[in-house]
């Protein structure tokens, strides 16, 4: 059932009658539908992130932070549920949880890009020349969007407005001293991930899992890759339902 929260601000598909023990967030260029399967049978919520399905985009590009500032704003009426993250929404679970652990009982992250690798998101030479030159109006807007075109990810093509300032914002970002502080905190932590997920690697995964410690589980679902498929479904409510059964 579709409901509204934030005075409007915010759009969220509800699960079940009682008090949401979990709540989830989604991917870029994605919607709380995404969750349907995962979270049907249980009392729960999908919200749709700024910018996506039904909620209206921030005014100015947010990065994870403000983000996760927003969705704070949902958990502090709630009894600390599980937060969910996936790709996207995974970023803004661990900052949520980095800078607000008692709101959580527990992240269940999958397919998050928690790491940036050596050299990661360097554009390549000619898009930075370009930019440069549309920087000291040397080439005309057209000309630079020609590039931007040319150049950009298949999220960053199809973004419009303010999302592609905030997909700018946050494609680059590192989460090792966020992963740092949640691991300080004691904060549960659950990682399920698709064995041939190509936008965020078991290698990166297994190096995040190092951060956080050996008192988190990192879950490798064989034949399974990025987006959510029954496989990853299956792995993601067991543990759900591990982690909101910590007190």
């Amino acid at each position: 059932m579709l409901t509204t929260l934030l005075h409007g601000r915010a759009f969220a598909e509800k699960f079940g009658s009682g008090a949401p023990r979990a709540v989830a967030l989604h991917g870029w260029g994605r919607t709380r539908l995404d969750w349907a399967s995962t979270l049907d049978g249980s009392d729960a919520l999908a919200l749709d992130l700024p910018g996506f399905g039904a909620t209206p985009a921030p005014e100015e590009a947010w990065g994870s932070q403000e983000y996760a500032a927003w969705v704070g704003e949902i958990l502090v009426d709630l009894d600390r549920p599980v937060l969910v993250g996936h790709s996207f929404g995974g970023r803004v679970a661990v900052q949520l949880a980095a800078r607000s652990p008692e709101l959580v009982r527990g992240v269940v992250l999958t397919g998050v890009p928690l790491l940036r690798g050596p050299g990661g998101g360097r554009p390549a030479r000619g898009y930075r020349i370009a930019r440069a030159l549309h920087r000291r109006g040397l080439l005309g807007d057209a000309r630079m969007e020609a590039q931007r075109q040319k150049h950009g990810s298949a999220d960053y093509r199809a973004a419009q407005g303010v999302m592609r300032d905030v997909l700018v914002r946050t494609v680059n970002e590192d989460y090792s001293e966020q992963l740092a502080a949640m691991a300080a905190h004691g904060v549960p932590v659950a990682m399920v991930w698709g064995e041939h997920d190509t936008a965020a690697s078991v290698e990166v995964a297994r190096a995040a899992h190092r951060l956080l410690g050996d008192e988190v589980t990192l879950t490798v679902v064989p034949g399974s890759a990025h987006l959510l498929d029954p496989a990853l479904v299956a792995a993601i409510r067991s543990e759900i339902d591990r982690l909101g059964a910590v007190s």
